[in-house]
């Protein structure tokens, strides 16, 4: 899904190495946004991945760093897509303006900047985005329960596999499946198959909440939580959270030889678990020794859930499974 509401205050980041540059756009900017900058060019994908930006305003003269390899590696990654990126230059070189563009950068500022252009032009780009935001986000969603749909999860997934390798920090998903949704459905018919598939969407997102959590439909009656920065134990604590949210809302389900109203079941999954069963490593977190020849995958992660679900299901539905028998 997208990083932020479309309807959120924009974002903007700007990378120079002059302070002086920096401190003439930021009162330009005032009222525009939330800014964030950096004179190391080094240092701006980090802040990206941190302070995820709506725009990006990029000098192209750095020392050790210059802006075209900035905007290569900000634009290299796909969380950062659509992002526009314009360079701010002295430059009116059509060499450099090509290379420039080449790399991803959508525009030009010139030095020294001019307010009202510098306005005019962040406006404009800032609307760009809000319009491809708005449309992103009609496409990851889900049209029936209105969480995340399937490609939405599978982008994130990718994101936050990436992540969680990259930074030894944890990464949970949960595997949710509606107990007994087809006599559910022949019992009281498709209209109330839906309103339960909404409600149970509903509770779910009410308690996977925190930022980055990820609510999906995955498919059918099932759906798929994605929990970065959360490891093996927080991890169940919530799964068992939602079983309990479920039940209390207290859906009738008199064709269930599970309970008397409609219940779940879950399989919840861990990279350091999915890790070590693998032999890939000891996975001290952020001491990954194997990251360069590791063969595992964030489907890896997926496949864990489901088989933890799977035997949730054989031993009576209704609870909660870690792991794999």
């Amino acid at each position: 899904m997208n990083r932020t509401s479309p309807s959120a205050e924009p974002r903007l980041m700007i990378v120079d190495d002059d302070p002086g540059t920096i401190r003439l756009l930021i009162d330009i900017l005032k009222g525009m946004g939330k800014i964030h900058f950096t004179t190391n060019g080094s240092e701006a994908l980090g802040m990206a991945r941190s302070f995820s930006p709506d725009l990006i305003l990029l000098d192209i003269e750095m020392p050790e760093t210059d802006g075209f390899h900035v905007c290569q590696m900000i634009k290299n990654d796909p969380a950062f897509e659509d992002v526009p990126i314009l360079f701010v230059t002295a430059h009116g070189d059509v060499d450099i303006e090509t290379r420039a563009l080449s790399v991803g950068a959508i525009d030009f500022i010139p030095k020294p900047p001019h307010p009202p252009v510098v306005r005019a032009r962040v406006k404009n780009y800032l609307a760009l985005k809000q319009r491809t935001d708005q449309l992103r986000l009609l496409t990851t969603i889900d049209g029936l329960t209105g969480v995340a749909n399937r490609r939405a999860f599978d982008a994130a997934l990718d994101l936050e596999w990436r992540r969680a390798c990259r930074t030894g920090e944890p990464l949970s998903l949960l595997m949710i499946d509606v107990d007994h949704f087809k006599r559910f459905n022949d019992s009281y018919g498709h209209q109330a198959g839906d309103d339960c598939l909404r409600a149970v969407a509903t509770a779910l997102a009410f308690m996977a909440k925190r930022p980055g959590e990820l609510v999906a439909r995955y498919g059918g009656e099932e759906f798929i939580v994605l929990l970065p920065a959360c490891n093996q134990e927080q991890a169940i604590r919530l799964a068992e959270g939602i079983l309990s949210a479920v039940s209390i809302l207290n859906i009738p389900h008199a064709a269930s030889d599970v309970a008397p109203n409609v219940t779940i079941s879950i399989g919840v999954s861990s990279i350091a678990s999915v890790c070590e069963s693998a032999h890939a490593q000891s996975r001290g977190f952020g001491t990954c020794r194997f990251k360069e020849v590791c063969h595992l995958g964030s489907a890896d992660l997926v496949k864990a859930a489901d088989q933890a679900l799977y035997t949730a299901k054989r031993t009576g539905r209704h609870r909660v499974h870690f792991g794999v028998e």
